[in-house]
């Protein structure tokens, strides 16, 4: 299920040491997701099932997890099961029967399952869609600290449609499966906090969920958090951390994150200015879809040879993001 934050990307300059890396990444950066689906919980150690599933032994987990079931009606055995069936591990893929595991599991209070089944009656995988179910199924996992049942339950409070819009509920959500470690979660807790909604306006609060979930590798919390580390906006000015942060950014392709070097290799604000490097920024933002009339204005000021210079530098980029761009 998608995410849909309500929040939009504020656009600074920042700054990339002249001698850093400017090469493409050699895959697609990846991109978050809005719920992410966590493994099965971890079951208590010695468990030869979990552990055939961990290393890859799917048809051992598979028998153990079905003994196990048949003797103990275990349902963290279920629910492994469960994880097999859905994703054809070790057998055919069977999503109904998935589904009915999961139910015998969230029956006798797996969260994970409870999450799980929520997921599968949101899309309708395994049966028939049912959002009010999986609306219960998300709010049942929740109030026993699924943080990612917490997450997607959020966002139902913030598209009003399962339930009444209700921007306090969401963020007090967004909160528990922030405190708990979701990234995606502090990235939309940091927005309700920048714009007011749910929670008093608060800057320092949006900058710490900011800060939070770009350590984790949330790529928008990075871009985002780094221009609150330029303009000193909730925390402390630090250009030198902000231009790090965009810079790691920028080679996983954050076309945002480029538009933002070229800026500020321009105005040489943190850094010695260095035009060619700031015009092959601009050319692989362009690329990227982030176009920018005063870059392309500063880049038709440069002289050939320099103007040479960044699109000899760019090309690697260029092609990659050409090759992406092919069916």
């Amino acid at each position: 299920m998608k995410a849909r934050v309500i929040g939009v990307l504020l656009a600074l300059m920042l700054v990339i040491p002249a001698q850093a890396q400017t090469r493409p990444p050699a895959k697609p950066a990846p991109k978050s997701t809005a719920a992410p689906a966590p493994l099965p919980a971890p079951a208590p150690e010695g468990d030869v099932a979990y552990g055939a599933y961990q290393r890859g032994h799917y048809l051992t987990a598979l028998i153990e997890a079905q003994r196990r079931m048949e003797e103990k009606n275990d349902p963290k055995a279920m629910a492994l099961l469960a994880e097999l069936y859905a994703n054809g591990l070790g057998v055919p893929t069977n999503e109904a029967k998935a589904a009915e595991l999961y139910q015998r599991a969230a029956d006798r209070g797996d969260r994970e399952s409870m999450f799980q089944l929520g997921l599968m009656r949101f899309s309708g995988r395994g049966g028939k869609r049912d959002p009010g179910e999986a609306a219960k199924l998300f709010a049942a996992a929740a109030k026993l600290g699924s943080a990612p049942a917490a997450y997607n339950l959020a966002l139902l409070y913030l598209e009003g449609q399962q339930f009444p819009q209700d921007f306090a509920r969401a963020a007090e959500l967004f909160r528990a499966a922030a405190g708990a470690g979701s990234p995606e979660a502090q990235y939309a807790l940091a927005t309700l906090y920048k714009e007011g909604r749910g929670v008093e306006k608060d800057p320092r609060e949006a900058a710490r969920w900011l800060a939070a979930a770009a350590t984790a590798g949330h790529l928008e919390a990075e871009v985002e958090y780094a221009v609150a580390l330029f303009n000193g906006n909730g925390v402390a000015k630090d250009e030198a951390k902000a231009a790090r942060i965009f810079l790691k950014s920028a080679k996983q392709g954050n076309p945002i994150s480029q538009n933002r070097l070229a800026h500020i290799l321009f105005a040489g604000r943190g850094l010695p200015a260095n035009p060619v490097q700031a015009a092959q920024w601009h050319l692989i933002a362009k690329a990227g879809g982030n176009g920018d009339v005063v870059l392309d204005d500063l880049v038709g000021q440069l002289k050939p040879e320099e103007r040479a210079a960044a699109e000899t530098a760019a090309k690697p980029w260029l092609e990659y993001l050409a090759g992406r761009s092919k069916p």
